[in-house]
């Protein structure tokens, strides 16, 4: 089946898989691995060699319409479950049909800032929070395809745990 990916159709941010927030956006994290520069005897110059499975620091971005009472519950100095659910469309391209496709992302995150912004007549408060990932999961139509559990030594990207053997070796 030929497919275009076209848009996001709509979406919805659950707590504890039942508390809506409404908002604005969302801005996911970044995947970026930690690398290690290496060089010396055998090598013409510098490599960086990506460390298996090791992240950088991941942020989840929250941008609320206006300043409302679940991104201040968003601050509290704990652990949230947050769950994204994002209805995309694709459309086949040999049968001429536009479907949708269900994705949804999990994360356990901490806040790390509240950025209330601003207030003016007639226009929406800009406010925004950013939170600090150390659990991510995503499924795309029923399947997971990304699994990162920082405390956890866990590395799933399409069906492979990459830290799978460095939690073996390390005993784990």
């Amino acid at each position: 089946m030929s497919k275009v990916d076209q848009s996001v159709i709509n979406f919805q941010v659950y707590e504890n898989a039942t508390e809506y927030y409404g908002m604005a956006e969302v801005s996911l994290p970044e995947i970026s691995y930690i690398v290690n520069e290496i060089q010396g005897a055998g090598i013409s110059g510098t490599l960086e060699s990506v460390i298996l499975g090791h992240l950088e620091a991941m942020t989840l971005t929250l941008n609320f319409r206006t300043l409302v009472k679940s991104a201040i519950a968003l601050t509290e100095p704990r652990d949230h479950q947050i769950d994204l659910r994002v209805a995309q469309q694709d459309k086949d391209t040999v049968s001429g049909t536009t479907n949708v496709v269900p994705v949804k992302h999990v994360f356990v995150v901490q806040p790390k800032k509240l950025a209330p912004g601003k207030v003016a007549p007639a226009s929406a408060a800009d406010a925004s929070g950013e939170y600090a990932v150390s659990y991510w999961a995503t499924w795309i139509d029923g399947e997971k395809v990304l699994e990162i559990d920082i405390l956890n030594f866990i590395c799933f990207v399409n069906g492979v745990d990459y830290l799978e053997p460095v939690r073996k070796a390390l005993g784990k």
